[in-house]
């Protein structure tokens, strides 16, 4: 299990930082597991300490897009903090890692004991809001290199590493584009010498770069969690 712990965890006072640890259960978040399905009573909840988890919203039964990220900045289940028992997305590992898992019913029990743990997942369903509102004007109006850009950053930022594993399939499903968008995408950024790409590894080579290519869309994240988190 990783050292490294979930930074909404790490916030809290130290008794209820011990307290909800103690109520937990570290487990691996494997590659493409599914944490969650929409609709369905969410049986835990994930304070994710390595890895990243993607929150995609379905299209008429169908795999959707992505609407939102999770890493160990943040929490899978936020939502039944607010007396919801289902998600309205599926919670995917898209990079495999660990977390913190407890039982639904004990978060629900633990919340109502804890103010600043309330409070603090109260911020963090913002900040999910917030992410969900960026997606969609993300998706109707920015340019498909700029969306991947975005992408790339919101992942390493997450994976805290240059190199992801991911296919051209998988990333135009999390954007919601054909394929061949994606390896025309992609293409541009490797031939700008941003990133490099080959079977399937991808790593970011001027991450300077790569956030001039992205579009506003990924600073307004990271303003929307740093005004509402820290």
């Amino acid at each position: 299990m990783a050292t490294v712990q979930n930074l909404l965890i790490e916030r809290l006072p130290r008794a209820q930082r011990l307290r909800l640890l103690a109520l937990c259960e570290p487990v691996p978040l494997v590659l493409a597991e599914v944490l969650c399905e929409p609709g369905r009573p969410a049986r835990h909840v994930y304070f994710p300490t390595e890895g990243i988890v993607s929150l995609v919203a379905p299209v008429d039964d169908k795999t959707g897009m992505e609407v939102g990220m999770v890493g160990r900045e943040g929490v899978v289940g936020a939502r039944l903090a607010l007396g919801a028992t289902t998600l309205p997305v599926q919670a995917l590992v898209q990079c495999a890692g660990a977390a913190w898992r407890i039982d639904a019913a004990t978060f629900r029990s633990e919340v109502g004991r804890s103010a600043e743990l309330h409070r603090s997942l109260d911020r963090y369903v913002c900040v999910l809001m917030a992410q969900l509102a960026t997606a969609a004007v993300c998706q109707r109006f920015h340019p498909i290199v700029a969306r991947l850009a975005r992408w790339l950053l919101m992942s390493q930022d997450r994976a805290d590493a240059d190199s992801l594993h991911v296919t051209h399939e998988f990333l135009a499903c999390m954007l919601g584009v054909r394929r061949v968008s994606i390896t025309t995408a992609a293409g541009a950024l490797q031939d700008a010498g941003l990133i490099a790409y080959q079977r399937g590894a991808l790593t970011v080579c001027d991450r300077g770069r790569l956030e001039a290519a992205a579009c506003s869309c990924y600073a307004t994240d990271r303003r929307a969690y740093a005004a509402l988190m820290t």
